[in-house]
């Protein structure tokens, strides 16, 4: 039985079906950089999909974008996450295989959740600048975390904290941690805050993570 195309951003590589990367936006919703970061993901040989889970509605100052998570109903976001990911391992080819999942901020909370929540489902888990408490014995994922210098969104003691979960849970983690940035250094649109030679790095370091076997 084929499911049903979700909400949201799909794109593939040209070179056919391949592993499927599920990325989860920030709060300011799905908007055009996250689109541009499925493309670029596209562009390096993957199945992109991210779930709009604010449904059409976007945020570009961070009073909006607190409205908009405040007003997130977590409990009908959780199994919209399930869902685009059950579409996604299907639409990719390769159903037995483990997706990769990417979480920027707000969506790096849903990230860890899925990865805990559905360990046959999740194979690699990406991480920007957002954390997020979960029970992670079941887990069969790898981790990788970019985190920002100075951040007062995501403490130091938050990132220390779910490294050492993970660790315990017998997981393969590696974070790093970028000198001179503050939260969303990867976000170009965030001319506040966008660093582009950490942003280089973490991308690099990303594609990196997703091709290894």
């Amino acid at each position: 039985m084929t499911i049903q195309k979700p909400e949201g951003f799909l794109v593939e590589p040209t070179n056919g079906n391949s592993t499927g990367v599920l990325v989860l936006h920030a709060w300011w919703g799905l908007n055009q950089t996250i689109k541009d970061f499925c493309s670029r993901l596209a562009g390096e040989g993957f199945t992109a999909f991210a779930p709009d889970l604010y449904h059409g509605k976007l945020a570009t100052t961070i009073p909006e974008a607190e409205l908009l998570r405040d007003a997130l109903d977590w409990k009908k976001a959780i199994p919209e996450i399930s869902a685009a990911a059950k579409f996604l391992q299907e639409h990719s080819g390769e159903p037995e295989k483990g997706l990769a999942v990417i979480g920027f901020s707000l969506g790096a909370f849903f990230a860890l959740n899925l990865s805990a929540s559905e360990p046959e489902r999740i194979g690699k888990v990406v991480v920007f600048y957002g954390t997020g408490p979960a029970d992670f014995s079941k887990s069969r994922a790898s981790y990788r975390g970019h985190f920002a210098e100075n951040d007062p969104f995501e403490p130091d003691s938050e990132v220390t904290e779910l490294e050492k979960s993970l660790r315990e849970a017998g997981r393969e983690v590696t974070f790093h941690r970028y000198p001179g940035t503050g939260h969303w250094f990867f976000e170009p649109d965030r001319a506040d805050a966008y660093n582009p030679d950490a942003a280089k790095l973490a991308w690099e370091r990303t594609v990196l993570f997703l091709k290894e076997s």
